[in-house]
């Protein structure tokens, strides 16, 4: 039983530090205006990647032109979605994910 809990403690500490690591990487993340966002637009080193959920994206009336869409449900489970789209698109390039 002793074995049990502390696999168990293990396993929800192992959680809590990745949960920790992840929302310590989101703050880390630049976020721009949407007027900084327009003014981006038709700059050939900016790809806008639309990232919204597949109900979000199809009842929108505001889609951004020369957005490509990524579905965040449609990746392996080990790679994360971000790191699967990054290796998917020059590393030249600035990659702008836009969810709402």
């Amino acid at each position: 039983m002793r074995k049990i809990c502390l696999i168990g403690l293990v396993m929800v500490g192992l959680g809590a530090a990745f949960f920790m690591e992840t929302v310590a990487a989101a703050a880390d993340v630049p976020r721009i205006t949407k007027e900084q966002l327009k003014s981006m637009l038709g700059d050939p080193n900016v790809i806008v990647i639309d990232v919204r959920i597949a109900r979000h994206w199809k009842e929108s009336d505001s889609k951004i032109k020369g957005a490509v869409r990524e579905d965040p449900g449609a990746q392996a489970p080990k790679i994360t979605e971000a790191d699967a789209w990054m290796a998917k698109y020059p590393k030249d390039k600035t990659l702008v994910f836009y969810c709402q």
